[in-house]
């Protein structure tokens, strides 16, 4: 009697993502103590384009862990930051085992989070920045809602970018509309 479903068997024997990357600038990783695996994710996200180009990962994991890190990836890689709209929307369903779908979920949402201090790394010393998915300074902010009289966050999004990535600026970027309206 096999161990894994035929599915999971095939992607433990050729997962697509699983290795190494040397370009990577997102990386996160995580751990499920109670068996000892742990996932370690690494991307690429392109500078200006800010899609993900490339997506690995590397586990001692089981193939349920593999299952969902394959799947995660596959929805990410080619996606723009823009597109994850304010808020990681990741999902990996494995029946029985959101133990190891936890495990995966984070190490991505780590790696985004590395992602963003390196964003927020290359602006120390320079303007404070609002936006640090998209490196828009509160300046700019500023200067747009002052010129463009925006209603909501989404023009601004629209025009900048700023509050389309991880969406943790909104409430900011609220504030300034609201204080020049």
């Amino acid at each position: 009697m096999p161990v894994y479903p035929k599915e999971i068997a095939d992607l433990i024997r050729e997962p697509r993502f699983c290795g190494v990357l040397e370009n990577a600038n997102a990386r996160g990783s995580d751990a499920k103590f109670d068996c000892g695996c742990f996932l370690r994710v690494e991307m690429h996200i392109g500078g200006s384009s800010d899609r993900i180009d490339q997506v690995s990962y590397k586990t001692n994991g089981c193939g349920f862990i593999v299952e969902a890190a394959e799947s995660v990836s596959t929805r990410l890689r080619g996606m723009r930051l823009t597109e994850l709209n304010g808020q990681i929307h990741l999902r990996a369903e494995v029946a029985d085992r959101s133990a190891c779908s936890r495990v995966v979920l984070n190490a991505f949402r780590a790696a985004f989070a590395d992602h963003r201090t390196r964003r927020v790394e290359e602006f120390r010393g320079e303007k404070a920045l609002i936006c640090t998915c998209f490196g828009v300074a509160e300046e700019t902010v500023e200067e747009f809602v002052r010129s463009s009289h925006p209603a909501d966050v989404s023009e601004v999004s629209q025009s900048l970018r700023a509050g389309a990535g991880c969406g943790s600026c909104r409430m900011l970027i609220q504030e300034i509309i609201d204080a020049n309206a």
